[in-house]
């Protein structure tokens, strides 16, 4: 990408590096910085940052000689530095901490396989990482050799997929994807692609980011051969967005590869409205979809970062009307426990009765829409032959009691509460009595 308006850095330790090692992805993997001697070649450690460093049991610190130079030296709160220095504050245990605060492993059929959706599988093939973020959701695992997936975990895991047909989309992540070597990486790819009935792959990486020299003509050629392939990027501060970025992402685009960004709310990084607008314009600038902003999760050490669900949806309202559409992240919390992702925003909607609703825009603008007197469901039959997929995969959830013929969800042990110890009587015999009649649901027989 010529004539980028990002900047490319490289910090006065590294002057001296020739131009050919620099730009090698094996050099920057096998030169990463993990210790307190390292970082003081680039800048003066804090005293917190130090005690982390020397703590035992740490979560691993790992960072590219490429990301360590976007920190800017004389700044001890810069940005970058937060993401990927630990600090003191990461010992510190915090109230809603968990592990597995997604419950991902609850969620596993086979080893390293999260099947929490009905359609769409989380597939970890490496706990590996070019750099590793303090915050991470999986620091229970990604760092940690001894957790490495296995030949006959894929094969588990690919086994899973072959007889589970209702899965459409696998997400290859882990640790990241773009660190394995190229003979893995295509080794699951084909393998998913020998799949009929998988019709999307996504990979979720954060090595164009640490490490962008690892985008290489032999790895774009590569991901092409398995389309449709997407791709989403962790971009969470607008210092992170460099020539070499914009270089990386432009060599993917061109192979084709849509790209999305998930970011992470971090407190003291990005948590204001105008980082926020310039990260994601920077992004669509690169040709880089604002896709999820995400809430920090409840994971050991990430304590200090998180800010109140009240910051994320102000950062919301000062995007929306304020910038292009296309440019504005969903805001999630990933459920505590295992519930997926849960979109969070402000509410346009203010008021609604039986044909009118009242509406109001970013500015505080308010008007009001007519809703249609006449408006007919469609013919059920029409949506038969689409329906049948969704309705086998027993997780309709809130759609299901709009579109079915169920009229609750209940909490497990709910029926056997109410009955409150009582005995079986005529009373309660019939439990017809308390199922909907069908009445005007479209589909009774003509």
């Amino acid at each position: 990408m010529s004539n980028t308006p990002f900047p490319s850095k490289r910090a006065p330790a590294f002057a001296d590096v020739p131009d050919e090692k620099w730009t090698d992805w094996r050099w920057q993997l096998s030169h990463r910085l993990n210790s307190v001697e390292d970082f003081e070649q680039l800048f003066p450690l804090s005293e917190s940052e130090r005690k982390a460093l020397s703590q035992q049991g740490l979560f691993r610190v790992d960072i590219t000689p490429y990301f360590a130079s976007l920190i800017d030296p004389d700044d001890p709160s810069d940005p970058i530095r937060k993401q990927v220095i630990p600090t003191a504050e990461e010992i510190l245990p915090y109230t809603g901490m968990m592990e597995d605060s997604l419950a991902e492993d609850r969620h596993s059929p086979v080893p390293g396989l999260v099947h929490r959706y009905p359609d769409r599988v989380l597939m970890l093939i490496t706990t590996q990482c070019a750099c590793y973020c303090r915050y991470c959701t999986r620091s229970r695992i990604v760092g940690d050799p001894s957790q490495t997936f296995s030949s006959e975990d894929f094969e588990a895991q690919l086994d899973y997929l072959r007889r589970t047909p209702q899965v459409r989309d696998v997400l290859l992540s882990g640790g990241d994807p773009l660190t394995l070597s190229p003979r893995v990486l295509e080794r699951i790819l084909r393998a998913l692609r020998e799949i009929p009935h998988i019709e999307i792959v996504r990979i979720g990486s954060r090595v164009p980011v640490f490490m962008p020299q690892r985008i290489t003509s032999e790895l774009t050629d590569l991901l092409q051969q398995f389309h449709p392939l997407w791709l989403n990027i962790h971009v969470n501060h607008p210092n992170e967005i460099t020539a070499e970025l914009a270089e990386a992402c432009d060599k993917l685009s061109r192979a084709g590869i849509p790209l999305g960004n998930q970011s992470v709310l971090l407190a003291g990084v990005n948590d204001d409205a105008f980082i926020q607008r310039r990260l994601v314009q920077d992004l669509v600038r690169i040709r880089v979809r604002p896709y999820y902003l995400y809430q920090c999760d409840l994971v050991e050490g990430a304590g200090h970062f998180r800010t109140p669900v009240a910051k994320g949806i102000g950062i919301i309202e000062a995007l929306r009307g304020h910038t292009s559409g296309f440019a504005v992240p969903t805001y999630v919390v990933d459920a505590p426990g295992g519930g997926g992702k849960i979109p969070l925003g402000p509410n346009y909607l203010i008021s609604m009765s039986d044909h009118k609703i009242v509406l109001r825009n970013y500015e505080g603008y308010i008007t009001t829409y007519e809703e249609p007197l006449d408006y007919k469901p469609p013919d059920a039959r029409l949506a038969a032959p689409f329906k049948k997929a969704i309705s086998e995969s027993g997780q309709d959830g809130v759609f299901g009691l709009l579109d079915g013929d169920e009229m609750s969800i209940k909490p497990e042990g709910f029926d056997q509460l109410h009955v409150r110890g009582g005995s079986q009587h005529r009373l309660r015999a019939d439990s017809s009595k308390w199922s909907p009649l069908g009445i005007g649901s479209g589909e009774e027989e003509e």
